[in-house]
């Protein structure tokens, strides 16, 4: 997994804002919507066993194991629209979406 530049400030400004010491954020996927598959995002206070790293320009990206088979090769990005603002997954995996965009399929 890479993260484009926008991505990197986007994380560092969110962990610096939170007020409280993190290893960095953890990416993981659920099931949801009618396509299968949703990215999560959430802060990551600790390091879980079996977790994969990504460090990438002083930002620390855990990645839950279950979602490892998923997200290989995948670039996050930030975007800011006018109608939507967050952050983007460009997965070469991704077999399909749904229509609203909230989940995927491998």
């Amino acid at each position: 997994m890479t993260l484009t530049p926008t991505a990197v400030e986007r994380v560092r400004a969110l962990l610096d804002k939170r007020g409280k010491p993190s290893v960095g954020i953890r990416i993981g996927v659920r099931t949801k919507g009618c396509s299968g598959l949703s990215y999560t995002i959430e802060y990551a206070d600790a390091k879980g066993p079996a977790d994969d790293v990504v460090e990438q320009d002083g930002v620390t990206v855990l990645i839950d194991p279950k979602a490892t088979m998923f997200i290989l090769g995948t670039e996050m990005d930030y975007v800011e629209e006018k109608l939507q603002t967050g952050f983007v997954f460009r997965n070469p995996n991704e077999k399909g979406r749904c229509g609203c965009g909230e989940s995927f399929h491998v």
